[in-house]
């Protein structure tokens, strides 16, 4: 046996049986590296970028190290925003499908607290969620953790570039000083070592290279000189290139905004996602990008951090980050799971300065590409493969993605083939649909039944 294989590990039968199931048998670097460590129970500080695997790491160290008998907090995550926060606690929640009875709880600014209360009164083994809204339960005695073994602070260079250094300060006075704390962050500023230097006990340090290397990611430079607006250029790119699922990244949140906008303009399906939007047109926005009916997500790094789009096409940087590591955690986001990326980046003379820079971080020659010909402006725009139905009805009315299916595929309905993802919240569901098939898919739902029940439904646009 390799002892790269999760079953050289000494983790919990049930554990083994399920990663199995799931068809996880080797681990990644970061996994081979800190889970031996992590089932020591010893503290770590482990250096990996997002798609390295390490929610699994944490996420099988605290299931393994877990009680669930004892119906209380005994491992709290925190994570920077609450897109990381649901994706972690839906991956805790698929590790964890072979040992019964587990709670795993998400708690995240942005949803009602009201709710929540009532979540925490019924108890949980296993807390993910926001620094700012577990410091809120914990001060207002909603949430204990007196019985804490394990805190896992995952993105915390991201957490303290948001601004939580205080609010997590906060959080730890809360927990027990015996227990177990990982910290996992993408790069290691000096202000890492101070966290480390004040809530951990003597840490081992792991550090993984990044996982993408250039033969499964294509990285352009594209020149745009005085003559070509920024936009026009990102338009020349999208026209040329057409993919069907890109992120472009810019620097601030008003850019995001317009640049959607122009995109939308031009006759592009573009989605903006930035910090200021409430959670139920966030969701939408992830659902509609994730389901393939808006082809292109503008974003902050920030508000896309922690996102795990499969299968993303291209990644565009609008302008060259502002720091050189988020370069790499930007295009870092295409060309995973051994698929081909493209990674393209829009630099202007004013930003030589920048690229040289990154020359030397990255240790290669990079040259810039004139843009595509002009010509292509006059080439018609793409619409995305798939189109949005919203369904208001959701978990609360009992709907599941079963009853959606078979409205949509039963008698003289659509094909089976031309159903895309579903997405059930708490009161509405998402599903995607073959765009040529989109008003016969909002018909079949609006005259049939849903549990019995007929539910108003709509095509989201826009």
């Amino acid at each position: 046996m390799s002892q790269a294989d999760f079953a050289s590990l000494a983790l919990h039968p049930d554990l083994l049986k399920n990663l199995s199931s799931l068809g996880y048998h080797t681990m990644t670097q970061i996994q081979a590296q800190s889970l031996p460590v992590i089932l020591e129970k010893k503290d770590i500080i482990a250096q990996a970028k997002t798609g390295s695997g390490k929610t699994a790491a944490f996420g099988l160290g605290l299931l393994n190290n877990l009680d669930v008998k004892f119906y209380r907090v005994q491992s709290l995550v925190l994570c920077p925003t609450r897109e990381l926060a649901d994706q972690v606690a839906k991956e805790i929640r698929k590790l964890a499908r072979g040992i019964h009875n587990i709670k795993v709880l998400t708690l995240c600014g942005g949803m009602p607290f009201g709710p929540q209360i009532g979540s925490l009164e019924h108890g949980a083994h296993i807390v993910v969620g926001t620094p700012g809204r577990i410091e809120e339960h914990l001060r207002k005695s909603n949430l204990n953790l007196d019985h804490l073994n394990t805190l896992v602070l995952d993105e915390a260079d991201r957490m303290l570039d948001m601004g939580f250094q205080p609010t997590i300060d906060a959080i730890i006075e809360y927990a027990p000083k015996q227990r177990q704390t990982l910290l996992f962050s993408a790069t290691y500023p000096k202000e890492i070592q101070a966290i480390a230097n004040r809530v951990m006990n003597t840490p081992v340090m792991v550090k993984v290279e990044a996982t993408h290397d250039n033969s499964s990611i294509e990285q352009i430079f594209y020149h745009v000189d005085k003559s070509t607006s920024r936009i026009t250029a990102l338009q020349l790119l999208l026209l040329k290139h057409r993919p069907d699922s890109a992120v472009i990244f810019c620097n601030t949140k008003r850019e995001t905004q317009e640049i959607a906008n122009d995109l939308r303009d031009m006759g592009f399906s573009a989605v903006a996602l930035n910090g200021d939007l409430e959670q139920k047109m966030r969701d939408q926005i992830l659902v509609r990008f994730d389901n393939k009916s808006a082809s292109i997500l503008v974003a902050t790094d920030v508000a896309a951090r922690g996102l795990d789009i499969d299968a993303l096409d291209a990644v565009i940087n609008y302008q060259l980050s502002r720091e050189l590591d988020v370069h790499t955690h930007r295009i870092g986001r295409t060309g995973r799971a051994g698929s081909q990326g493209c990674a393209f980046t829009l630099v202007s003379e004013k930003e030589n300065y920048k690229l040289q820079a990154l020359e030397e971080h990255l240790n290669q020659t990079l040259v810039t590409t004139p843009l595509p010909d002009h010509n292509l402006l006059n080439e018609p725009t793409y619409k995305p493969p798939m189109a949005t139905l919203q369904i208001d009805g959701g978990k609360k009315q009992k709907v599941r993605p079963g009853d959606i299916l078979g409205a949509l595929t039963g008698k003289d309905g659509i094909e089976g083939k031309q159903v895309g993802k579903i997405h059930i919240f708490d009161n509405c569901a998402y599903v995607a649909v073959s765009r040529k098939v989109a008003m016969d898919a909002l018909k079949k739902i609006e005259h049939g039944k849903l549990k019995g029940r007929s539910f108003r439904v709509r095509q989201v646009r826009g």
